[in-house]
């Protein structure tokens, strides 16, 4: 695994979203884009994280970051998950993983004694210009929205 880090250019990418309607990155340049990627939608630990972003939109329109979510959950899942936790920010899938290798965040974990390959669970500040700004890499799940909102604070 290679993760893209700070100062790296983020790459050009364009995903389905909750609607089957193609999303690209550069549909949000002049913004920051906080590009998340989480493992499974409606599993405990994704569902807490999405409603923590979803309860703290208000401070990151604020802020002007826009919040993509980015998991290998097939489209049709998508929209049950925006429809059961009430989300108001766009999902996006990446069933070929092509997205999370690109960003570096596809490769070997463990759960429970077994090995296998999937998402790890980062995110990414991308700045107005496409490059990344910061990488969050340290954090609980029920704790992401606000390492996000205390690094925007800090970062004026």
């Amino acid at each position: 695994m290679n993760t893209l880090k700070a100062g790296d250019k983020a790459p050009a990418f364009t995903l389905p979203d909750q609607s089957g309607e193609a999303v690209n990155l550069a549909d949000y340049a002049g913004k920051k884009v906080l590009v998340y990627f989480y493992p499974k939608a409606m599993t405990p630990g994704c569902t807490v994280q999405a409603q923590n972003l979803r309860d703290s939109k208000t401070s990151l329109d604020d802020r002007n970051v826009v919040v993509l979510g980015i998991s290998p959950d097939a489209v049709k899942r998508l929209p049950k998950f925006i429809e059961k936790e009430n989300l108001n920010f766009t999902l996006l899938s990446d069933e070929d993983h092509a997205v999370a290798d690109a960003f570096g965040v596809w490769g070997p974990k463990k759960f429970m004694g077994k090995e296998y390959d999937g998402i790890h669970r980062l995110s990414f500040l991308i700045d107005e210009n496409g490059t990344v700004e910061h990488v969050f890499n340290k954090f609980k799940t029920k704790d992401h929205h606000q390492v996000v909102l205390d690094y925007l604070n800090q970062a004026g």
